[in-house]
């Protein structure tokens, strides 16, 4: 058994059974890729992917256990050559983030701008999905770090921290009838058509509770990921716009009118998450307090230790959260 053919299974189970896109990934050969899973099934005496003529079609029982076998694995020769390059060079190698649009676009940009310029040899890459995607990216390696606001939780094999607190602001054309509503209600709110974020977005959960709680049923008109979008069709008057408050800039967004929701939702938590088991390097440290500076080196090493969600809950139970 060689470590090349374990890498071959991961990443043919990972192109959707695709040996040619896994070919062209690893800039390898395709019959080079099938001859050595081949040899990899005869050893083990069983098929890791069923076939129909030359053709992948899906992953046998057995090569389920063997790929989540193999992923890990490949995970931890990756944590070995970090260690090597931790000492031959620390503030060198590759930082992967995986987050949704509203953390890529309002509130990463000064932490990487900043860290950038720290650590100039250091390449930084950014993958951009769903929560459910950015911690499955995180969990199979694919990116190192994971920020969202939702799901993070569902992953028990993470370690997950609190970076800060942040809540929800209205938005409507200069004119509407809310401007004229003081206090702003939910009562008020649920009479017009709303555009806000797809659910398991940037805390939509804290609305959808909100609503629920109070016995109303919003009318959602329009759903997006990604704020700007929602932005643009509330200036063409689809609805009123729930959107996370820093996603609004007084001066770009001038033409519409800002309403706080403060305290019309509960405020959510935006999380820095890791796989367990990673090895941190020092440029990885770094990065994470720059992003959250409650969460210092000796902090983060306290969260590895915690076994438990409740332990790490326990931990930063303290720690009064910024608001951003």
């Amino acid at each position: 058994m060689k470590l090349q053919q374990l890498r071959y299974i991961w990443e043919v189970a990972h192109h959707d059974l695709n040996v040619s896109a896994t070919a062209q990934s690893l800039y390898t050969s395709q019959p080079g890729i099938s001859k050595q899973i081949r040899l990899l099934e005869d050893e083990l005496g069983v098929e890791v992917f069923s076939r129909s003529g030359k053709h992948l079609t899906r992953i046998t029982p057995a090569g389920e256990r063997i790929i989540q076998t193999a992923g890990e694995i490949l995970r931890k020769v990756d944590s070995i050559k970090q260690i090597a390059q931790e000492f031959s060079n620390e503030r060198r190698g590759n930082l992967t983030i995986a987050t949704t649009h509203t953390q890529a676009r309002y509130a990463l940009p000064p932490i990487i701008s900043r860290f950038i310029k720290s650590y100039p040899d250091v390449s930084l890459h950014m993958h951009q999905g769903t929560p459910i995607q950015i911690c499955e990216m995180t969990v199979n390696g694919t990116a190192d770090f994971a920020i969202a606001t939702e799901a993070l939780e569902l992953f028990s094999d993470m370690v997950m921290m609190p970076c800060y607190r942040w809540n929800r602001c209205v938005i409507v054309p200069k004119g509407h009838p809310l401007t004229k509503v003081g206090p702003l209600t939910l009562e008020a709110l649920a009479e017009f058509p709303l555009v806000t974020y797809v659910f398991g977005f940037t805390g939509r959960s804290k609305l959808d509770e909100a609503f629920s709680n109070r016995g109303l049923s919003p009318k959602v008109v329009f759903t997006a990921a990604d704020a700007d979008v929602l932005k643009t069709y509330v200036r063409l008057g689809l609805g009123v716009g729930i959107v996370a408050k820093m996603a609004v800039d007084p001066q770009v967004d001038d033409d519409l009118v800002m309403l706080d929701a403060s305290h019309l939702f509960e405020a959510s938590v935006t999380k820095i998450g890791f796989r367990r088991g990673t090895f941190l390097r020092g440029f990885m440290y770094a990065f994470v307090e720059a992003f959250a500076p409650h969460l210092t080196r000796e902090c983060v090493d306290q969260a590895l230790l915690c076994h438990s969600k409740q332990e790490l809950d326990d931990l930063f139970a303290d720690v009064e959260l910024p608001e951003h």
